[in-house]
């Protein structure tokens, strides 16, 4: 963190080992960040209990009691997706949504082999929610999640690769994960494996690179790209899905050629009709490439990534009823933090967040800089005002001592 007042932002990864180094790998941060990051498979065993994030309860808890509607499921088997009208119904009078999760559907599809695939768990089971929150922070990437319930000997996908890296972390059961190297290395989110849906079948019939049964416990991290498919073994499977939506260089180009066609769109030259003919642009192209070109050199890409950064996540839950209680009994001595996951800046006297943007005067600008550190505070460090503000406006949250 930027510790002058004119550019700060909130804590990112954490003091010490993360939940990257405790949770998923057994080797360290740098040697990961190095040698596996992006590059290569890594397969680690025994890495610890996860049944603290998900279970099999949470499985019938989510599905069951819920209310879930889609798109947060999806059921497969054999590679092939179904219907959504096949496992929704109205759950009746005062529940007549017509999308609602039909748990008794759900039941015969599953027990006729098909997984069932949890959706955006990060969104509505809380224990996912709060380590995703802390692993995006860590890696600096947008993190989801999904869990897959595989009944005995079946498999919900065939041989395919994703466009984003995954940490597989399995819960409950065992299943057989066959790995191969990729066909299409680092695809972008719009080069799915169905483009090259030849190249995906051909490879999956060679040797494999990774041929191993995950058990309760181990975690396998496969970056975008690596192909594979799984089957459950002799019990149900459940597994978390990780997805990790990776920053790429592509994706700061483009954010380059928008920041500079914004200043190109501000110079009167460039807002000229082309001549009349039929010949096209002509010697046109060369002078238009010269001055993209120098706008490129000159583009600032600074506030369009944050924003864009900003865009792709959520900020941690936040409890209106408790919110407006620590508003209304406001004391000096009430401890308030910052709300996690905001991705907080602060640039001259702007802050902004994932819930807008708030401007401050000169004098209140040192108290916005200690609140950034993450820390408790109390509204008397900060200012009792300041505080109230940024309660009303879902910035602060009441904290325990």
């Amino acid at each position: 963190m930027s510790g002058t007042r004119t550019d700060a932002q909130d804590p990112g990864a954490t003091d010490g080992a993360g939940v990257l180094e405790t949770r998923l790998i057994d080797i360290g941060r740098e040697e990961f960040a190095r040698e596996v990051w992006g590059r290569t498979a890594l397969l680690t065993r025994s890495v610890g209990d996860f049944s603290d994030l998900f279970s099999a309860a949470a499985v019938d808890e989510l599905i069951a009691r819920r209310g879930l509607r889609t798109p947060f499921l999806r059921v497969a088997k054999d590679g092939s997706t179904f219907p959504d009208s096949s496992f929704t119904s109205s759950a009746g009078v005062g529940a007549t949504v017509p999308d609602q999760l039909d748990d008794t559907a759900l039941w015969r599809s599953f027990a006729d082999g098909a997984t069932l695939v949890l959706q955006a768990l990060h969104r509505t089971w809380e224990p996912v929610s709060e380590f995703t929150t802390r692993l995006s922070t860590e890696l600096g990437h947008p993190v989801q999640a999904n869990a897959y319930v595989t009944p005995p000997q079946n498999r919900g996908f065939d041989d395919h690769y994703d466009v984003h890296d995954v940490f597989v972390l399995q819960i409950a059961g065992t299943k057989r994960w066959i790995i191969h190297e990729p066909v299409h290395p680092d695809p972008l989110r719009d080069q799915p494996w169905t483009v090259h849906r030849a190249a995906v079948a051909e490879a999956a019939r060679g040797t494999a690179r990774i041929d191993t049964v995950l058990e309760p416990g181990d975690a396998l991290y496969l970056p975008r790209g690596w192909l594979h498919a799984a089957q459950a073994q002799q019990e149900v499977s459940i597994h978390l899905t990780l997805g990790i939506h990776s920053w790429t260089r592509h994706a700061l180009a483009e954010q380059l050629a928008q920041a500079a066609l914004a200043l190109l769109a501000d110079e009167p030259e460039m807002r000229t009709t082309l001549p009349l003919g039929v010949d096209g642009p002509g010697g046109e192209v060369d002078a238009v490439r010269e001055r993209l070109a120098a706008a490129v050199a000159a583009a600032d890409t600074t506030a369009l990534f944050h924003r864009a950064r900003r865009g792709q996540g959520r900020p941690a839950p936040l409890g209106p009823l408790a919110q407006l209680t620590a508003v209304e009994g406001l004391r000096t001595d009430s401890p308030v933090r910052l709300r996690e996951a905001l991705a907080a800046r602060l640039e001259g006297s702007r802050l902004t967040t994932r819930v807008g943007w708030l401007d401050f005067p000169e004098s209140d600008v040192p108290a916005v800089v200690r609140l950034l550190d993450g820390e408790v505070h109390t509204a008397e460090d900060l200012g009792v005002e300041l505080v109230a503000r940024l309660l009303r406006a879902g910035v602060l949250v009441p904290a325990d001592r």
